[in-house]
């Protein structure tokens, strides 16, 4: 676990469902599980119309290069218009504390 990281983004979407959303992601998904460090991607919602978008990289550089990667290589991604841009906030962090079983 030392150096890993995580990424939460939130946002509201634009015009869709979570689920709908969710299924339109294949294509980011698959370009994850090709980036250096990934470890996990969960998607939900903790208050209504607010979605949390948490990735675990190995490095917060490795999340940070994936996410300029993205940004670039899936400028295009019908994703991003399901994002109602104005409300995104994306932060990553190193983890300080894990326990697990």
């Amino acid at each position: 676990m030392k150096n890993h990281a995580v990424e939460l983004t939130t946002f509201k979407l634009n015009n869709c469902t979570l689920q709908q959303f969710i299924e339109a992601n294949q294509e980011i998904d698959e370009f994850l599980k090709r980036q250096r460090g990934f470890i996990s991607r969960s998607i939900f919602e903790l208050k209504k119309d607010m979605v949390y978008d948490l990735l675990e990289w190995e490095t917060a550089e490795d999340g940070t290069s994936a996410m300029h990667k993205l940004m670039s290589e899936l400028s295009d991604s019908v994703v991003h218009d399901l994002i109602d841009q104005s409300t995104v906030s994306w932060n990553i962090a190193p983890i300080k504390h894990f326990v697990n079983l």
